[in-house]
């Protein structure tokens, strides 16, 4: 039975923590299992980028075939998270967990041994089904195993700075794979993180699950995975062929549709898949919404900063992995300062402000230009900005799950590894096409950057003003 928690708020959100604790053996080891398996999805979701056109030629794939490459895994790893994550509430995070990690390992090998478009293809789906088994119940195993406060936080940071180094690490570690060894080694690379991870995993997370074990909710799974199913197909198809085509349309409506009669049956629902007094929550509603933003505008300028550097620089895409590999480093400092900063000003403050530094170090990059110099203000702006990435993605990960019951942390992280998928998928068709669609690239890329920063801007600011009011 879903707890009207609309006004309640958690010390832990806003108060200062007396000290980062230090982590047992046994809770890094877990840390390191729950942590290393969102790693290699984060990784999944760019090792495979730069090789693309190695595997075309390969597997005989076209360029409009190729992004089903990448759409392949967008749709079950985005459609099935908050099914997955209601899942392993009710029978077993644990179980789900190491499924996920079986199907994901036996899939990526399926990727790798690959004969043609369809073997390939099929691989790649199966990666997104085990993604949306791995990514929610590894959340939920995270925030139930480290209690809320100084220790969650300081595995949120952890976990948060790897997901993001993991992407970065992806573009730069593609390239490299691809031109020493081939297209097949980006997936023999997670083959051989899941055969790391899953023997360890069994004897070290303990099993949680929902004491009560109501029934699923079949309508509202239906509804939800269908209409996020519709709606990624949309907005990844549109990338590549625009919002025009009749499939883009028909899938953009039937999307919109099914998640507003979703809404619907949700209000109706006994055990409901998604808590709407949840939503109501105003940490959950603006923390949510803060980590759709920080996700689909920086996956945005990741993007067009790709083809600003090799298009319009000339930067090798080796050298253009080299400037992501700069937002990494700083990456992975951000992710060891954020729970410090979070436990001195409160993770809504630091949410906001986090934004706001995205925000601003965005509107930077309207200076660039043809020379080169704008290669280091290009690599300078982003790597920041990335430090504040950081902070908006823990931060807004501890407000979401902060002072939510035990028995609803599978739905709470639900949404936040939902808010990641959404955010990560609609980012580039939203506003990714225009730089591709504009008759002077340069030009297509400013518009892209001012239209990014006032996002996360405006987001900032309207995220202030409702988690000011939560706090009152």
């Amino acid at each position: 039975m879903a707890i009207d928690t609309t006004t309640q708020t958690s010390p832990a959100a806003d108060t200062a923590a007396p000290g980062i604790p230090r982590l047992s053996t046994r809770d890094k080891l877990v840390l390191f299992v729950l942590c290393a398996a969102q790693f290699m999805v984060a990784l999944d979701f760019s090792v495979l980028n730069v090789a693309l056109p190695d595997l075309g030629r390969d597997l005989g794939m076209n360029t409009s075939a190729l992004q089903w490459a990448v759409t392949a895994f967008a749709l079950p790893s985005g459609g099935f998270l908050l099914l997955f994550g209601r899942v392993g509430d009710l029978f077993g995070r644990r179980r789900l967990f190491l499924a996920g990690l079986a199907l994901f390992g036996a899939a990526s090998l399926l990727s790798t041994l690959a004969w043609d478009p369809a073997s390939f293809l099929a691989g790649r789906a199966l990666q997104g089904l085990g993604a949306a088994a791995i990514v929610p119940t590894g959340m939920s195993l995270l925030t139930t195993t480290f209690p809320e406060g100084p220790a969650r936080d300081r595995a949120l940071g952890i976990s948060g700075t790897l997901l993001s180094l993991g992407f970065t690490v992806g573009m730069v570690a593609g390239g490299t794979l691809t031109d020493t060894f081939g297209w097949r080694s980006t997936m023999a690379l997670l083959t051989l993180f899941a055969l790391i991870v899953l023997p360890l995993a069994p004897g070290l997370l303990p099993e949680s699950r929902t004491p009560d074990r109501p029934r699923l909710d079949v309508p509202g799974a239906v509804t939800v995975t269908t209409g996020l199913l519709s709606l990624i197909y949309a907005l990844s198809t549109a990338a590549d062929h625009g919002f025009g085509r009749p499939d883009v349309l028909a899938a953009l409506a039937a999307g919109l549709l099914l998640l507003a009669a979703f809404v619907l049956v949700e209000s109706r629902s006994a055990a409901p898949l998604v808590s709407l007094p949840m939503l109501r929550r105003r940490t959950v509603a603006w923390g949510n919404i803060g980590g759709l933003v920080t996700f689909s505008m920086m996956s945005t300028i990741v993007f067009v900063l790709t083809l600003y550097l090799q298009e319009i620089l000339g930067l090798s895409a080796f050298e253009t992995g080299l400037v992501f590999g700069f937002q990494g480093v700083l990456s992975v400092v951000a992710g060891t300062l954020a729970p410090k900063v979070i436990g001195r000003l409160g993770a809504r403050r630091t949410l906001v402000g986090s934004l706001a530094g995205q925000g601003a170090l965005t509107a930077s990059l309207l200076l660039l230009n043809t020379h080169v110099w704008s290669a280091w203000l290009a690599t300078a702006a982003v790597a920041l900005a990335s430090m504040c990435h950081l902070g908006a993605i823990i931060s807004y990960g501890v407000t979401v799950t902060s002072g939510v019951p035990d028995a609803e942390q599978g739905l709470a992280t639900g949404l936040v590894t939902s808010t990641q998928q959404v955010g990560i998928t609609v980012g580039i068709p939203l506003l990714g096409v225009l730089a591709t669609t504009s008759g002077d690239l340069l030009n297509g890329v400013h518009t892209v950057i001012a239209l990014d920063a006032a996002i996360v801007l405006g987001a900032a600011l309207l995220t202030g003003l409702g988690l000011r009011r939560s706090r009152a």
